[in-house]
């Protein structure tokens, strides 16, 4: 009878191991096969991390990654033309407290997917000057310098980390795994909360000038958004300081200290929308602007390979 009885109770031992590791293989399937896009998703916003950390590691510091975290920049190349601005002590302490941030936030994805070297960044000042040309319509004299004072370095602050909130939200909906899920609502949260305060900055600035062009800070928010939206897609999912009544909030109010749709919820950006916006070129094919050998990344690198 002992004979007979071994099997059986080695079955008994043996069933759950054997039935707990093959849900492990297809959790572990399912994981990866999901993840893959994750990993993609993921990686993708590391351009504009790369970009925010360096312009305001540069503006409060005068120096970037390269001497703050030699690590994160993985051999990537020198960013072109930063330096520090003009600023007053709260903003520089505010700028300070964004950059350090953006050096978080490149390590926490880096912790969970590998990534790659920083791009690289043209962050002088006549990038800038020809975007906000490209905003008006028209060149500005002199050239708009975004580190020679408090005002145009706060415009040129608003440039950049609105684009990546938009690019978080719109990420958010595509991941499929939970961890990854968590990550860019993290992320999400800073890059709002950083997108709330240059604005509010500005919206306290609204109605001054921006010396020396006889244009109000609402005006030059207005023509930024609407550039924006105009790269992207030509729909509205950017809004200045100082709206219609009919976009303000609940149709009350043309102060617009956050951007919003109808229902003030947060706008979504894919991807694609952001590159033709970073990139200036409304073509998402096209390098230029703060990449001019454009961005890194699966999804960045797919549309670089099909270039006209």
């Amino acid at each position: 009878m002992a004979v007979h009885k071994i099997p059986i109770i080695l079955l008994i031992v043996l069933f759950p191991l054997i039935t707990i590791e093959a849900r492990s293989r297809r959790n572990s399937s399912s994981s990866s096969s999901a993840s893959h896009s994750d990993v993609d998703l993921l990686e993708f916003p590391l351009n504009l991390e790369y970009l925010e950390a360096e312009f305001f590691l540069y503006g409060a510091l005068g120096h970037g990654l390269d001497v703050v975290d030699p690590h994160l920049v993985g051999g990537g190349p020198t960013p072109i033309g930063g330096k520090v601005a003009v600023l007053g002590p709260l903003v520089r302490d505010v700028i300070l407290q964004f950059a350090y941030q953006e050096v978080g936030h490149l390590r926490a994805i880096k912790r969970r997917v590998k990534g790659f070297p920083r791009p690289l960044l043209d962050i002088r000042r006549e990038t800038f000057a020809r975007i906000m040309d490209s905003a008006f319509g028209r060149r500005l004299l002199p050239p708009f310098d975004p580190y020679a004072n408090e005002i145009n370095y706060l415009l040129a602050s608003y440039v950049i980390p609105y684009v990546g909130l938009t690019g978080y939200v719109g990420a958010n909906q595509e991941l499929q795994n939970s961890t990854s899920k968590r990550l860019v609502a993290g992320l999400l949260g800073v890059e709002s909360g950083q997108d709330a305060v240059i604005r509010a900055l500005l919206y306290e600035r609204r109605e001054l000038p921006v010396v020396p062009y006889r244009l109000t800070v609402a005006e030059f928010t207005n023509r930024i958004s609407m550039l924006r939206d105009h790269l992207g897609n030509n729909s509205v999912k950017d809004e200045g300081l100082i709206v219609s009544v009919s976009l303000g909030a609940e149709g009350r109010v043309t102060g617009n200290i956050l951007a919003g749709d109808r229902d003030s919820v947060a706008y979504a950006r894919t991807p694609e929308e952001i590159l033709r916006i970073i990139y200036g070129s409304g073509d998402e094919h096209v390098p230029g602007g703060f990449y001019p050998n454009g961005g890194d990344g699966a999804i960045a690198k797919s549309h670089l390979q099909h270039r006209n």
